[in-house]
């Protein structure tokens, strides 16, 4: 990965600040502005297997099988539980680029420093073109060479015992409005919605892969944003849920119902994670607007920074408790822009009275000054940012 100019990036930094959008708009760097990308094949995509080969046990256990009861996730014997790490992120963004599939190392070595930091679970940003093999990815990069890796990684994640998240994080479509990350239709940045063109088939294919594997997780699409391009609030949230065409965005839609039907057509019972408005920040009409999942294994999916415009203890109780008190809360993305903890601190210490997940942002080496890095070497040393997290984690989880 081309890591971004120091300079360039605490301005971008500050300007969305300003607009309230996640890190993870900004937390890779995109595609050169002067690469162009052909167009995307209409032939159909590589078939990818059906099943994830059994990983190796180890002392550590296998990851727990999980079902939704009522506002929790609990085992097969009926314990509760909670997913606690860290997001891996690079293969949403790397492949695009035509510099790999991941960004540093997915090794056991490196899967073993964040089991070492006390997590339990790890969330893998997609990228729907290089899982479906389009023409405008390098081949090395895309269709089976990726899911490939990808599944090599669950199973290296699953025998040291985490919970893999399986997460669409950049998808197809041109969007030039409001909070716009590029022009580009392709894959190649972060986008308000899903697209109907890939991201069914998307899940479709996800879905099939991993539906005998019961120990991972989906989250549907990283944060969605429709409220951007409408001033209709209304309208967005029944964008998020219906898709269509949608206010102010250019391409056909595809709703979270869209993609809860995709996923539980093939089968697959595995739990599911939707992520509310304004990058996952807003949870107010989730349980309004929430699709129905014939499996009954839905979980609301949440992010929180500094920087977003619920970022305090009262929006928290007041917009985001009454559906953690429905259904399992995962706060997929959680971290501040100011290379310290004190923000996270606060977020942990507030879930945990909720018996709440959560999972930092983001297990990379890039400079916390220009996002929220966690972590100086794979070998797990933490940044100033990435302490708060690593200490929290392995309180709660001693050796």
């Amino acid at each position: 990965m081309r890591r971004p100019l120091h300079l360039y990036a605490l301005a971008v930094t500050a300007v969305l600040a300003l607009a309230g959008a996640s890190p993870t708009a900004w937390g890779a760097p995109a595609a050169p502005a002067t690469v162009v990308a052909p167009a995307v094949s209409s032939a159909p995509a590589a078939a990818v297997p059906s099943t994830v080969s059994p990983a190796p046990v180890t002392s550590r256990g296998a990851p727990p099988q999980l079902r939704v009861e009522g506002n929790r996730f609990v085992d097969r014997a009926g314990t509760p539980r909670r997913l606690l790490g860290v997001n891996r992120s690079g293969a949403e963004f790397s492949c695009v680029q035509g510099r790999g599939i991941f960004d540093g190392p997915v090794d056991d070595a490196s899967v073993a420093a964040i089991a070492g930091w006390g997590a339990n679970t790890v969330r893998i940003p997609l990228n729907e073109e290089c899982w479906l093999g389009t023409s405008n990815i390098d081949p090395r990069y895309a269709g089976a060479a990726y899911t490939s890796a990808v599944r090599d990684y669950v199973r290296r994640l699953t025998a040291h015992g985490l919970t893999p998240v399986l997460e669409l994080h950049w998808s197809h479509g041109r969007y030039t409005g409001p909070s716009a990350s590029c022009a580009d239709e392709h894959a190649s940045c972060q986008k308000p919605m899903p697209d109907r063109r890939h991201s069914p088939a998307f899940w479709s294919s996800v879905a099939a892969t991993f539906k005998n594997a019961p120990e991972v997780v989906f989250d549907l699409f990283n944060e969605p944003y429709p409220d951007r391009a409408t001033p209709d609030t209304e309208r967005a949230w029944a964008c998020w849920r219906d898709g269509g065409t949608c206010p102010g965005i250019g391409y056909e839609v595809a709703g979270m119902q869209t993609l809860v039907d995709a996923v539980r057509a093939t089968g697959a019972r595995n739990p599911v994670l939707v992520g509310g408005l304004a990058y996952a920040n807003d949870l107010s009409r989730w349980a309004a607007y929430a699709p129905k999942d014939p499996a009954g294994n839905l979980a609301a999916a949440w992010h929180v920074y500094n920087f977003n415009a619920c970022a305090d203890e009262s929006c928290w109780s007041r917009a985001v408790r009454p559906v953690a008190d429905r259904v399992p809360l995962v706060t997929g993305e959680i971290g501040e822009n100011t290379c310290a903890h004190a923000f996270t601190d606060r977020v942990m210490r507030w879930l945990d009275g909720r018996r709440a997940s959560y999972l930092g942002w983001t297990w990379n080496t890039w400079d916390c000054a220009a996002g929220p890095a966690l972590i100086r070497d794979y070998a797990g040393t933490p940044t100033a940012y990435g302490v708060g997290l690593r200490d929290h984690l392995r309180a709660l989880n001693p050796a």
